[in-house]
């Protein structure tokens, strides 16, 4: 499985004529708008080679399988090359679904060099456990599997700043246009489709070449959306100003404060249970592995460890408990009287 810089390659190779297309490829990740482009331009570059039907099909529970097998049997009505696509919405095929698969990469295996049709299945980020089953490792071998990963918060004003590049603008150089990327990202962190939109209203209200902070700041809109489970992220960076836009945020959305505590407790009791455990010389490599520490997390803790003190640990740990009790009604001193601020006081803890 590649990742999407790699597949961006592939695609700069079949402009150049220097690379062929696959007769499969396979899709896998969590942000609509990159996946959206990938296949788009995929899809784009197969027009050009004579795959100009394109026919779409969707796995739900009533899906019938064979309609995968004969797609890449029978001939289109119209003479013409076909783009077929299908979407598995959950990632799981069941026990059916994953032998037509394996069955299905072993017929594409078969037609050897005679391709009338360019297949595209679209799946939803994979976990381990998936990627290690039979019925995709089939697939992999058989195509080219991506993986399109989300764009890092550290690096969306970058992503930020090619977009406003392809679009023939730019913000001032120096501080002034980082400040500018920032600005932006934080009005539309963890909502990609609506930063793509903001970006284009940007060249349709002024011209190419330099865009000022105060035309940025007119234009842009609060548009941001932020996920539960990414707050704790910020609190092992130490990043009090964004975790206190994730709270407003979250809180202006009308999240509930339980699952929000619940998160953070629960990053905090791990986080304590690893701290522990290394300092009663355990190795980092394997608590991480043991607790479950993955992806970003997995990046972060390292630093975190370092940074944080068991003492405010537990401080924290304990003031969690206490805007839980808060939460649900108890009458806790030297507590703000709003539990939201509390969560700030965490953040301001670790930071």
């Amino acid at each position: 499985m590649i990742k999407s810089d790699a597949f961006h390659v592939h695609l700069a190779g079949l402009a150049r004529g220097q690379q062929a297309l696959k007769p499969l490829y396979i899709f896998s990740g969590e942000e609509p708008l990159l996946m959206m482009e990938a296949i788009d331009t995929l899809r784009a570059h197969a027009k050009t080679q004579g795959f100009s039907e394109r026919e779409v099909l969707v796995q739900d529970r009533y899906f019938d399988w064979s309609a995968l097998i004969n797609a890449g049997q029978t001939m289109s009505l119209f003479g013409d090359k076909r783009f077929i696509e299908l979407r598995m919405p959950t990632g799981k095929p069941g026990r059916e679904g994953a032998d037509s698969l394996r069955h299905f990469a072993e017929q594409i295996q078969n037609t050897g060099d005679s391709m009338d049709a360019i297949f595209c299945i679209i799946l939803p980020r994979l976990d381990t456990k998936t990627k290690s089953s039979a019925w995709f490792a089939a697939l992999d071998e058989t195509g080219m599997a991506v993986q399109i990963d989300s764009i890092d918060r550290i690096a969306l004003p970058n992503w930020i700043g090619q977009r406003l590049k392809k679009q023939s603008q730019e913000v001032e150089a120096g501080e002034s246009g980082q400040r500018v990327l920032q600005f932006i990202a934080d009005q539309v962190e963890g909502n990609l489709i609506a930063a793509h939109q903001e970006i284009q209203k940007l060249a349709l209200l002024y011209p190419v070449g330099k865009l000022t902070e105060d035309q940025v700041r007119s234009a842009v809109l609060k548009v941001a959306r932020y996920d539960v489970f990414e707050l704790t992220e910020s609190m092992l960076v130490g990043d009090v100003s964004r975790l206190n836009r994730m709270l407003d945020g979250l809180q202006g959305e009308g999240e509930p404060l339980p699952l929000i505590l619940w998160s953070v407790s629960d990053e905090l009791r791990t986080f304590s249970k690893v701290q522990t455990a290394l300092l009663a010389g355990e190795a980092l490599p394997n608590l991480l592995r043991n607790y479950r520490i993955w992806g970003k997390r997995e990046k972060l803790y390292p630093l975190a460890l370092k940074r944080i003190p068991p003492k405010k640990i537990k401080q924290a740990m304990l003031l969690a408990a206490n805007l839980d009790k808060q939460a649900k009604g108890l009458i806790v001193r030297e507590l703000p009287s709003n539990p939201w601020d509390g969560l700030r006081l965490i953040g301001g803890l670790l930071r």
